[in-house]
């Protein structure tokens, strides 16, 4: 999209929220939302191309006004869109029952909707700008060695390193997984919005995780959008392996763990021999491994890993939605939204993810530092 066309489409969007609750303001309300409105119209734009219009700090500060405008906004449209549906029905009803006080309703439903979207924006910086919590997964594999019974895999996913996640909320990060000892570290993609240059200081901190059998990485689509090639270098000057359709055997107490990474389900758009293919990745481990676990960032890798014949998929991307309501459009372009979930043979782990894309906004949707454990099963 243009600069010219975002900012057409932004100025049309905000006249529109300004123009459906203005008058059902008193004043000096509603020339206090008008002013706002005034404000937040071109700041949503150039939130988005702060990076391409400026330079250094002047930049940097843009796009984190210009993102936390992006949440208001979000949400002010969504209420104010909800409100006209409502005004519709009531309308309906009014025809059918002229007693039926409309315009009572559009009066108290004009008046809340501003406040609401406020409280709710305040209530999703604090739930995204807060280190995520703990989720504690079990997941049951038959046949699991009894050396391998707890072992601990922890996850973060998502965390979009980039405009408003910066070195401090990585350190935060880093410190609350090694606190969990895992046994192995997990990164399932997205980590990253911004080229290397730009951001090498603040993922620097990724250099002290201390998983005890190594801490691992696969590309998400963001790294293929923030120039993957030297991300995966810069990892690996991390001290982070990358695994690239390939696995690791892992001995733990005398049993094995294969633990395998695929790039991301759309990265042979952008490399052709960065394909994604579960199959390659498990090719000549050893048959007597415990446990087959998949390093996947897209859930919707899981059939071709089911048929490839791992046992765990671990997965993020899609953030659960992050804040409401768009946590229930997921569903139409990843099988599975969060949580865990069952294909065949096969148990997929969907974390919501450890930071946040875009808005600094999770409403409906926390963040997650994941700690799976694996545990014995019979049949």
């Amino acid at each position: 999209m243009s600069p010219a066309f975002l900012f057409a489409l932004s100025g049309a969007l905000h006249f529109y929220i300004g123009a459906r609750l203005a008058p059902a303001l008193p004043a000096p309300w509603s020339t206090l939302l008008v002013a706002a409105l005034v404000v937040l119209a071109p700041l949503v734009p150039m939130g988005m191309l702060a990076w391409r219009l400026l330079r250094g700090p002047a930049a940097e500060r843009v796009a984190i006004a210009g993102l936390v405008a992006l949440g208001l906004f979000s949400s002010l449209f969504v209420a104010t869109f909800l409100r006209d549906v409502l005004l519709v029905a009531s309308g309906l009803v009014h025809l059918v029952w002229p007693h039926f006080s409309f315009e009572r309703i559009a009066q108290v439903s004009g008046r809340l909707v501003p406040p609401l979207a406020l409280v709710v924006t305040a209530i999703g910086f604090w739930n995204a700008r807060r280190i995520a919590r703990v989720v504690e997964v079990e997941v049951p594999i038959a046949g699991l060695p009894a050396a391998l019974h707890g072992f601990a895999i922890v996850q973060i996913s998502d965390v979009h390193v980039g405009p408003t996640i910066r070195r401090g909320y990585v350190q935060g990060i880093v410190e609350a997984v090694n606190r969990l000892q895992p046994d192995v570290v997990a990164i399932t993609g997205d980590l990253v919005d911004g080229s290397v240059p730009h951001l090498r200081e603040h993922v620097a901190p990724l250099a002290q995780l201390a998983g005890r059998h190594g801490n691992y990485f696969v590309t998400g689509n963001h790294e293929y959008y923030s120039g993957a090639l030297p991300w995966i270098d810069e990892l690996r000057r991390l001290g982070i392996r990358v695994l690239h359709n390939e696995h690791v055997a892992i001995e733990h107490g005398g049993a094995t763990l294969v633990l395998a990474g695929v790039p991301d389900y759309m990265a042979g758009h952008f490399h052709r021999d960065h394909a994604s293919d579960p199959a390659a990745a498990l090719a000549g481990a050893p048959e007597h491994a415990g446990v087959r676990v998949l390093l996947a960032h897209q859930p919707r890798t899981a059939p071709a890993a089911a048929k490839a014949g791992f046992d765990l998929q671990v997965s993020g991307h899609t953030h659960g939605g992050q804040f409401w309501p768009w946590v229930h459009f997921v569903r139409f372009q990843q099988p599975y939204t969060a949580g865990l979930h069952r294909l065949d043979g096969l148990w997929i782990y969907v974390s919501r993810g450890t930071g946040y894309w875009g808005p600094p906004k999770r409403f409906g949707a926390p963040s997650e530092i994941t700690r799976i454990r694996l545990k014995s099963a019979s049949g």
